[in-house]
């Protein structure tokens, strides 16, 4: 397979998941990745909480794979194409989802412990600070998702390709 057909699959990978798993999975993945609110009020005891927030690691475990396909792409491009400036980017990006993903984990387990507050006397006040932590999400998440797609761009974007100042020279027209 030559360098320029793993460039485009790696493509075909990196945009769909970009789009698909970041824009729009979380708002899927924040109902599969934290306790039914149907189920909260049937709850009754510490252990039966600290059970239902446990059966929701599976699901954040899932969704954290999901989540790093992006950035497995960018590695693979990474390799295909070494430079050492996008290279320490790429060690951005992975340092950013490595910490959105323990901010986004906390998180749901914390909402799932308290429960729509039914689990709030049985656990410390520090769980529901989690609550806090999408805010610290977002701040994490938006220079990620910024560098993240221009060097998908930069990556998928053809190198014998004409610059569209070259491809469009600026005639005088009389």
């Amino acid at each position: 397979m030559t360098r320029l057909a793993a460039r485009a699959l790696l493509a075909v990978v990196f945009w769909p998941s970009l789009f698909f798993f970041w824009f729009l999975g979380p708002f899927v993945f924040l109902l599969l990745s934290t306790t039914s609110s149907e189920v909260c009020p049937r709850l009754e005891t510490r252990s039966e909480f600290v059970a239902a927030a446990n059966g929701t690691l599976p699901m954040l475990a899932v969704q954290s794979l999901v989540y790093s396909v992006p950035i497995v792409c960018l590695v693979l491009w990474g390799r295909l194409l070494p430079e050492p400036a996008r290279a320490r980017q790429i060690v951005t990006c992975v340092k950013l989802l490595a910490v959105t993903i323990v901010i986004g984990v906390l998180w749901a387990y914390g909402a799932s412990l308290m429960c729509d507050g039914y689990g709030q006397p049985f656990f410390s006040p520090a769980w529901q600070w989690t609550s806090y932590l999408p805010i610290v999400g977002i701040a994490i998440n938006v220079p990620l998702y910024v560098l993240t797609f221009s060097l998908g761009r930069a990556f998928s974007t053809r190198e014998d390709a004409p610059a569209d100042d070259a491809a469009h020279p600026h005639q005088d027209v009389p």
